[in-house]
């Protein structure tokens, strides 16, 4: 289900690849269901009856009016990834993506937080049998401390050479330093930790905010329980050092905090709870006695 935001002038709309329940043991390994099943508060958009996880993987766009940007590309069609269930994956991403009202071609800007697989999927498709752009108008945007590192790492090498690498051979990309502007109303913020030129996005307009997370923030759970760590995480220290001073500018503000993989409903505010940790307040979210 896509859902959208206003924040001020400025339209996010969210696109969904993929929505999953129960499958993100083995990214936050500490979040079992004994674990989860007392935050009472996550059911039942975050959490099922049996203490499961759901999780999203999804695409935001940000219409400033002036720009089309599109925040992480997910894992994309026809990829050989070594998870069986992205494995040739045959969704239809794009034709979501141009009944919201944006087809490839409007899209002006590609930015992606990071260089993880489920998040620069779409930065290209098969056509012919080779990998092309996506989005063949945009200027893909890439923090350049990420590509330093990424670049050359064995691991990633599949993805960078069907997912990345066309874009740069395309003339496309441009790598960005992390507090890169891009305009007005959006810019970019460093969140390292999950990975070294991890950045989150900020969306600022008529005197409202909004974070667009990226993987510093996992999954609501990491606000109650900010020590539970993804196995993905380059750096967990710092991965949990840059979430819990993030939560700590957040609580009780009306920065809408919106999940680059929270389940509908996706975005909220987040609260302080009076045992320690935090929890995130959404449309239809239980009352305070049950969190």
């Amino acid at each position: 289900m896509n859902e959208i935001w206003h924040v001020g002038s400025v339209k996010i709309t969210r696109i969904v690849e993929l929505e999953v329940t129960g499958g993100s043991r083995f990214i936050l390994p500490d979040a079992t269901r004994e674990a989860c099943r007392p935050m009472r508060w996550m059911h039942p958009h975050f959490m099922d009856d049996a203490g499961n996880l759901v999780m999203s993987i999804h695409a935001l766009v940000v219409d400033t009016g002036a720009r089309r940007i599109i925040v992480d590309t997910c894992i994309g069609n026809d990829k050989e990834r070594d998870i069986p269930a992205w494995h040739h994956l045959q969704t239809n991403f794009l034709a979501d993506l141009a009944a919201a009202g944006y087809p490839p071609a409007s899209i002006d800007t590609v930015l992606c937080t990071h260089l993880h697989v489920d998040h620069v999927g779409w930065n290209t498709m098969l056509v012919d049998g080779t990998w092309q752009p996506t989005f063949a108008n945009a200027r893909y945007l890439v923090g350049e401390q990420e590509w330093t590192y990424w670049d050359g790492v064995e691991s990633s090498a599949a993805v960078l050479a069907d997912s990345v690498r066309p874009v740069i051979e395309a003339g496309l990309m441009d790598f960005v330093q992390a507090d890169h502007r891009l305009g007005e109303n959006v810019w970019l913020e460093p969140t390292p930790g999950h990975t070294p030129g991890h950045v989150s996005v900020r969306i600022a307009s008529l005197g409202e905010d909004a974070t667009i997370t990226g993987d510093c923030i996992h999954h609501p759970c990491q606000m109650t329980r900010t020590d539970w760590c993804s196995s993905a995480d380059y750096d967990q220290a710092e991965a949990r050092h840059t979430r819990e001073a993030l939560l700590e500018r957040w609580a009780e503000t009306d920065m809408l905090v919106i999940g680059t993989h929270f389940a509908t409903p996706t975005a909220g505010r987040v609260k302080r709870r009076s045992e320690g940790g935090y929890w995130l307040e959404t449309p239809g979210s239980v009352r305070a006695k049950d969190r």
